[in-house]
């Protein structure tokens, strides 16, 4: 037993008890009746719920102890807010409010610095979601939030967008019991497809063939974002003499690559 033992925060997790749908709706009853102890009973009975989460963190550089405390924290705003009349199950509303408050405590501790403006935008924005959760049960739209706030849709979507904390491109998204797929194996790379490296083994070769002076007019133009003037005062030869010798050596490159 010793050896599965697994402690976080002085909280021995092996240990931690399970509460049937029975004793959460009679612990929630008697909690909306003034019975303190009945609200631990709950936060203890569903610190599970808080170990799940934090799993989807742990491989951002944070503590766990920490995380686990801050979830805690959105686990006991769930168990506060929770309406028995909804007909919703507990863990359905309480994972997304332990996700949004370790999500808080991340984009507090971001090093990336943002805008007050904006982040007073945002969060007045996850303050009115928070709000509408409580209301509906349901997660609300951008449109519902952006209402609330009477500001743009847009206002709302670039804001939030704005204090989301960074991602890892090694964080593991799927894992099927074999090698995990990272968010790097599902971003494409068009600066590095067979085709374009190829493309530009040919480029290379084609202007091998050209003369020297070529070379130049179309190092200085497209590699350097010279104009034909500017490359005709460089060389010494007229703007004319420069787009004839350019056109020239393009159509060659074209036919040969």
């Amino acid at each position: 037993m010793l050896a599965n033992k697994v402690e976080i925060c002085g909280v021995n997790t092996a240990k931690l008890p399970v509460l049937t749908g029975a004793q959460m709706r009679e612990l929630f009853e008697s909690m909306q009746k003034g019975n303190y102890s009945a609200r631990t009973q709950l936060v203890n009975g569903n610190l599970r719920l808080v170990l799940s989460v934090i799993q989807r963190f742990t491989n951002r550089g944070e503590y766990v102890d920490d995380l686990f405390q801050v979830g805690c924290i959105g686990l006991m705003k769930a168990i506060d807010n929770f309406d028995l009349s909804q007909n919703v199950k507990f863990s359905t509303y309480a994972v997304p409010m332990i996700v949004g408050e370790i999500r808080r405590y991340l984009r507090d501790n971001n090093p990336i610095r943002i805008s007050r403006s904006l982040r007073d935008v945002a969060y007045k924005a996850l303050q009115v979601r928070d709000t509408l959760i409580n209301k509906y049960s349901r997660e609300p739209s951008v449109n519902e939030i952006a209402g609330e706030l009477k500001i743009p849709r847009e206002h709302v979507v670039f804001a939030l967008d704005a204090i989301q904390e960074p991602v890892s491109l090694f964080e593991p998204i799927y894992h099927d019991g074999g090698d995990p797929i990272y968010v790097l194996d599902q971003i494409s790379d068009d600066k590095n497809l067979d085709s374009g490296w190829l493309e530009g083994i040919a480029i290379k070769d084609a202007l091998g063939k050209l003369t020297d002076r070529e070379k130049h007019i179309l190092t200085l133009r497209f590699f350097e974002g010279k104009t034909q003037m500017e490359v005709a005062e460089e060389i010494g030869i007229s703007q004319a003499q420069v787009s004839r010798l350019e056109k020239a050596a393009l159509g060659y490159m074209q036919k040969y690559i």
